[in-house]
């Protein structure tokens, strides 16, 4: 979907995970964000999909993911009741994940999956995942609210992470973020040169602190 001087496809390198991710992509994501990091993180990762919607309480889908034998399913999400990757020992996370989990993400801004996590009384009796994130996003064309917020592929990312720390994905993420890398790579370049109507000169290369972007309620701030 993207023209081929900015192509990225050859930077996929997909994964094969126990983990099944379910990327629930708001309608406003899947018509805006067509070369958003959700796509990327689809490609990315051979046992995924992406399922669009807004209330999923009665998708077929889901609700056949939901009640497989021998797998557990789980809302990636944060919030005080959530069961926290980052602080818990690897035997727990492997009692309460296990093999062959389905970790459901909202993609889409806050607003818009606060409504779909409101809507779907399926995924409201999920165990929410979470986890203590320490690094400050890369998604520097993206303005973001706080410097911990991150996009859909770097949430993905660090959980692939953690679950290989507690010997439940045997997995080499070493190559995973490249494709994003390259994605924000080729806006800079294009944004800083001059040859381009779209040229900045003041345009940041670096990657700048999120709090100092202004605020918006509508900007995305985990998943984007």
């Amino acid at each position: 979907m993207r023209s081929s001087s900015t192509c990225i496809c050859k930077y996929i390198s997909s994964l094969q995970t126990k983990t099944r991710f379910i990327i629930l992509m708001h309608p406003k994501e899947y018509k805006k964000e067509k070369k958003g990091t959700g796509y990327m993180t689809n490609l990315q990762l051979e046992n995924s999909e992406i399922i669009v919607g807004v209330d999923f309480t009665n998708n077929e889908r889901i609700n056949e993911l939901l009640i497989q034998e021998n797998s557990t399913s789980f809302l990636l999400y944060p919030g005080k009741d959530s069961f926290n990757l980052s602080t818990r020992k690897s035997a727990e996370i492997q009692t309460v994940i296990g093999n062959n989990a389905n970790i459901f993400i909202l993609d889409g801004t806050w607003p818009c999956a606060r409504k779909m996590l409101k809507l779907s009384t399926n995924l409201q009796a999920l165990k929410r995942v979470s986890f203590d994130n320490k690094i400050i996003s890369k998604f520097i064309i993206k303005q973001q609210p706080d410097p911990l917020c991150l996009s859909t592929i770097e949430s993905v990312y660090t959980v692939l992470n953690l679950l290989n720390k507690a010997d439940l994905e045997q997995c080499d993420t070493k190559d995973f973020l490249i494709p994003f890398e390259k994605m924000i790579a080729y806006q800079l370049e294009y944004t800083l040169d001059p040859t381009n109507k779209n040229y900045c000169a003041t345009e940041n290369s670096t990657e700048i602190s999120k709090n100092l972007y202004k605020k918006s309620t509508e900007r995305r701030v985990i998943f984007e």
